[in-house]
């Protein structure tokens, strides 16, 4: 076997890898895990985002995407303007919650125009 094959690396994913790497399994679990989390979390500050907006019902979908997203806002926008999150989940919570109202905001501001 020449050398130039021996540089070549194979990669395929087969039962046999989980032995092998355990660690691939437990990423796996683990990135379905927080997936559920974030979903179901975002659902609930999507819906007291709702609430505190009083809109006129924004549904399931849309609250969930409305809390993900002003959790993924809130974590990106708010240390550019110079304020920390600090506080721990607490304060972790509540920026979320911040960032899913200005989300649901902006979405009534756009179905009213």
């Amino acid at each position: 076997m020449s050398a130039r094959y021996a540089l070549v690396p194979v990669f395929v994913a087969s039962p046999a890898l989980a032995q092998v790497s355990p660690q691939s399994v437990g990423a796996g679990i683990g990135f379905v895990a927080g997936m559920t989390m974030a979903i179901l979390i975002g659902a609930v500050i999507g819906w007291l985002a709702s609430l505190i907006v009083k809109g006129s019902g924004s549904g399931l979908l849309t609250d969930i995407l409305a809390g993900v997203g002003g959790s993924m806002l809130a974590s990106f926008l708010l240390p550019r303007l110079g304020i920390p999150l600090g506080g721990g989940w607490f304060g972790a919570f509540l920026a979320a919650l911040a960032g899913a109202v200005l989300i649901l905001f902006i979405l009534r501001l756009v179905r009213r125009a």
